[in-house]
């Protein structure tokens, strides 16, 4: 069975720079390299093409670090 997600709480690299503080969309790349912990994207269509990742597990994992 697929997992549902809310649409709602998707969010691109643009949007997770500045909830991370970071002054720049590739910044979130830098950040997954430097932090393996850091949850993947749940939807990766390729190199420069969009990424989304779960807002609320970034969230999580931001206020844990």
């Amino acid at each position: 069975m697929t997992p549902t997600v809310r649409t709602e709480d998707l969010a691109d690299a643009q949007e997770l720079a500045k909830l991370l503080g970071l002054g720049h969309s590739n910044s979130v790349s830098t950040y997954q390299r430097r932090y393996p912990d850091m949850p993947r994207p749940v939807l990766d269509l390729g190199p420069g093409r969009p990424k989304l990742w779960l807002r609320p597990h970034v969230c999580a994992w931001a206020e844990a670090r």
